[in-house]
């Protein structure tokens, strides 16, 4: 802990690796600072988050004044013309966590955070708690090992569990389109998800439609609908594409049916050269066949 001349507290964690993921922290800090200490107005390029834990305080965004008390989270923007200060008699005690601009601007408004909506109040002293103990472990989790990126792993799954805390409680200002996904598109998403990533396993529309709520004639209309396809010709679709991929491996025919969710290499052979004209193993030489031929002709 340090003591900056015009803070009575003053803490800050640095991320010693940040970048390792799409959501990159930078730092992590706790403060009370002086009355009537003031920050801006000036412009970040990165984004800011500060969540107020007692006292009181101003934050001006885009031009408009906001009297920010326990429990308000205000979140200053990457670009966006800011400024800050401390009440006189109660100076605010707050956290604050900070991230790379990249990809930012886009989770921000998906969480219902703009230049004109930037405070997320919260008025439950246990959700307040809770808010305040994610911040004390992205914070505290720096410079404790020798391996920087575990710390930077540690930290930005703490800032997940931040984001989705803060976003819960910001829940009726989301975004319709957050909220609100029709029927219809939920359960083409869903089962394009589930088959997206169970292609190996044996599965059936049957199995899809009860594990994910659905009735089976209703799932696979509307699905249709929305691919063109069934969804066990979507099945099909998937697993010869993740088939065609691995022939470029050193996988064998009979490895590659089998990570594709066939257990019998012979109706795989069949359903492969139904969807490509080709044999497996006709397939996979001619990739070896041009491999040669460019290695031939770029050497």
């Amino acid at each position: 802990m340090s003591i900056l001349p015009d803070h009575t507290l003053y803490t800050i964690g640095m991320n010693p690796s940040p970048g390792g993921h799409d959501l990159n922290l930078l730092f992590s800090g706790e403060g009370t600072p002086v009355p009537r200490h003031k920050i801006g107005p000036i412009i970040h390029d990165y984004c800011l988050i500060h969540t107020v834990l007692t006292g009181e305080g101003v934050f001006e965004c885009a031009g408009t004044v906001h009297h920010c008390t326990a429990g308000d989270t205000f979140v200053i923007l990457p670009g966006v013309l800011f400024s800050y200060e401390a009440h006189e008699r109660n100076p605010w005690h707050y956290n604050w966590v900070a991230l790379q601009e990249k990809g930012t601007h886009m989770l921000l408004a998906d969480m219902g955070i703009t230049p004109a909506k930037p405070i997320i109040p919260c008025t439950d002293e246990a959700e307040l708690d809770a808010l305040a103990s994610m911040y004390r472990h992205i914070r505290l989790g720096f410079n404790q090992s020798d391996q920087p990126w575990l710390e930077d792993l540690q930290a930005s799954g703490w800032l997940r569990l931040l984001l989705h805390k803060l976003a819960m409680l910001n829940r009726e200002h989301l975004p319709s389109n957050s909220r609100d996904v029709p029927d219809i598109e939920r359960g083409v998403r869903q089962t394009e998800r589930w088959i997206s990533t169970q292609y190996h396993q044996q599965l059936s529309i049957d199995q899809m439609a009860k594990t994910l709520g659905y009735h089976r004639a209703h799932l696979s209309k509307i699905f249709k609908q929305q691919t063109g396809l069934s969804p066990m010709q979507y099945l099909m679709k998937v697993r010869m594409e993740k088939a065609k991929s691995l022939m470029k491996s050193s996988f064998s025919i009979h490895e590659i049916a089998s990570s594709v969710g066939f257990n019998d290499a012979l109706y795989f052979s069949k359903q492969f050269r139904r969807w490509t004209g080709m044999t497996p193993s006709e397939y996979k030489f001619s990739l070896e066949k041009g491999e040669r031929t460019s290695q031939h002709q770029n050497p």
